[in-house]
């Protein structure tokens, strides 16, 4: 049975820092993509940042970029979604998510698995 766990996040000021991780477990996990959705309230869920299993790939949503560092570390079966200069948009249930690819993993259809997600506040 495929598990992930998401843990961090929390709330932060506007200009802040957070990060949040993932736990993965049931699965090969040097063999997926790992990424983060996001959803705000009253919105869809959005990619956020995805990372190949090798991880010298990388992707990121526009709103991003320059702000957020994606890493994984298949030793200890986690990914890390390291989030500087925050902003209120940023608010959201994060999601972690495993998938074949980091081309595919941008969408919820190439998403395999589901975490259930952890809260992050940004306030202005």
């Amino acid at each position: 049975q495929v598990r992930l766990v998401e843990s961090g996040g929390g709330s932060a000021q506007a200009g802040g820092s957070l990060s949040v991780s993932c736990a993965a477990s049931g699965v090969t996990f040097s063999a997926y993509a790992m990424g983060w959705f996001r959803q705000a309230p009253g919105k869809e869920r959005e990619f956020v940042a995805a990372i190949s299993w090798t991880g010298s790939t990388t992707d990121y949503a526009d709103s991003v970029k320059g702000r957020f560092t994606i890493v994984r570390d298949n030793g200890k079966r986690a990914v890390h979604l390291h989030m500087n200069a925050l902003k209120p948009d940023d608010t959201g249930v994060y999601f972690c998510v495993v998938g074949l690819q980091t081309r595919t993993i941008k969408k919820p259809p190439g998403v395999s698995y589901w975490g259930q997600g952890t809260q992050v506040t940004v306030s202005s």
